[in-house]
């Protein structure tokens, strides 16, 4: 029991830690100016790469990515995985450094609506009453915010599709979180030395050229990349789904509060309901997930209580 216990305390620990990373990479990529967007994505994605072939030496990893490599059913989604994380980065990044910060929590405090859409229409999935309310709330929530910035929320949607797919792609794979990593930044690895090359042919390279700090915090999107990812990993083994289902809400909330304070967005009365409902519907959400994993716990706590009478 006390191992158990143990675990448990690491692991929230381990998302904690996460979780909070993730809300605070606001912070970060305005550091990298004067690098384009697409710039830091590209760094991102290389330095990434040699940050994990550290780790897949450190760990003795190699064996198992290189069998990745030579399994067409693994590199199928893998590769999948490996477009719809750019997506994603790309879109995070930029709408960081472009005034989007607010709009981006958005994203993620959407992602679990998005997720639980995703297995309706992929897999199929029946959803429970609270489920479908949130999921409404969610729809109603995009409409007063489209109406209100004139536009749908491209960058929240964005945010939230592709991650939502991400996280199913890497659900379907089930491997470890350093080889995954591993295999989808050397996929993507070649586009990006590409693209870099191109900037420094049409001398725009900020890499080299714009400090040695730029440089170095270029550099270092692989570090703040990996690391997260890693403790998420640690964590993902040691928590419940439903702990897990909380913690996530860390990240978002700590970049909508970034977004108010420090990068100094605004909240319109119509962007404040849209991100009320959104709200109201997460609490609904967590609210069927607690209730439902209660019910589920249920049986086996009366099977139990029931063996140890007979005994």
């Amino acid at each position: 029991m006390a191992a158990t216990n143990t675990d448990s305390k690491s692991g929230l620990l381990f998302g904690s830690a996460a979780y909070l990373c993730w809300g605070f990479f606001p912070l970060y990529w305005p550091l990298l100016n004067p690098a384009t967007a697409y710039e830091v994505l590209a760094h991102r994605i290389v330095w990434t790469l040699v940050f994990c072939v550290g780790l897949l030496t450190l760990a003795r990893k190699w064996g198992a990515y290189r069998a990745i490599l030579r399994r067409r059913d693994l590199m199928v989604p893998l590769a999948f995985a490996s477009a719809v994380i750019t997506v994603n980065w790309g879109m995070f990044i930029w709408g960081v450094t472009n005034g989007h910060v607010i709009e981006t929590s958005l994203g993620y405090f959407i992602n679990p609506l998005m997720t639980v859409l995703l297995g309706v229409f992929v897999l199929g999935e029946q959803l429970r009453r609270l489920q479908w309310l949130a999921v409404a709330l969610g729809a109603i929530a995009v409409v007063v915010l489209t109406v209100e910035l004139g536009r749908p929320p491209w960058v929240a949607l964005t945010l939230a599709t592709s991650f939502a797919a991400y996280g199913f792609l890497k659900k379907r794979a089930n491997l470890g979180t350093i080889e995954a990593l591993s295999v989808e930044t050397t996929i993507l690895t070649p586009f990006a030395l590409a693209y870099l090359t191109l900037l420094g042919f049409g001398g725009t390279l900020a890499f080299g050229h714009a400090g040695v700090l730029t440089s170095v915090l270029l550099m270092g999107t692989g570090v703040v990349t990996a690391i997260p990812l890693l403790m998420f990993g640690a964590a993902a083994v040691r928590l419940s789904l439903t702990t897990i289902g909380m913690l996530q809400y860390l990240g978002p909330i700590l970049q909508f509060v970034f977004g108010l304070t420090i990068f100094g967005e605004t909240m319109s009365p119509a962007r404040w309901v849209g991100f009320v409902i959104v709200w109201t519907a997460l609490v609904i959400f967590s609210l069927d997930a607690w209730q439902t994993r209660r019910r589920s716990r249920r049986p086996v706590a009366d099977e139990a209580a029931a063996d140890s009478t007979a005994i």
